[in-house]
């Protein structure tokens, strides 16, 4: 993952391309800084490859909400701007699931951990974020676990 980000940067810059090479810059950037505290913590490999892409959904969930709050106050530039960096970051996460295998991925984590009320919503989610990171919205899989509960 590390160095398909450094190619693309360097890609970016060869082809002079200033936007797509700012939201390169602000990836490797926050996984730098990511890096910089798990050596502090006496990890001095930094960051793993599951790390990196829970790094990228936080950027790109970020981004999701920049654009929305951009677009309420009228400023749509803006909003395309963060909406353009979203995905420049979706280039590097996995494919995403899609409706069906997230449920079934939810199935089989529920069937995993013995699930039998929201109590267990915890430890699904675990299970979940520990197989798919990256490959799922979370904060939408939180809802279809409550509907599988109840």
């Amino acid at each position: 993952m590390r160095k398909r980000l450094s190619e693309a940067q360097k890609d970016a810059m060869r082809a002079k391309d200033k936007p797509r090479l700012s939201t390169l810059r602000l990836i490797n950037a926050a996984i730098k800084d990511r890096d910089i505290a798990a050596r502090s913590e006496a990890n001095p490999d930094g960051v793993s490859g599951a790390e990196i892409l829970s790094i990228l959904a936080k950027m790109i969930k970020q981004r999701q909400d920049s654009a929305t709050a951009y677009e309420e106050a009228g400023r749509i530039e803006l909003g395309e701007g963060e909406r353009a960096e979203i995905k420049v970051i979706e280039e590097f996460l996995p494919k995403q699931l899609s409706e069906i295998e997230v449920e079934e991925a939810i199935k089989s984590a529920i069937a995993e951990v013995g699930a039998t009320s929201i109590r267990d919503m915890g430890k699904i989610m675990g299970v979940l974020k520990s197989n798919y990171t990256g490959q799922m919205d979370f904060g939408k899989t939180g809802a279809v676990i409550k509907a599988m509960l109840a």
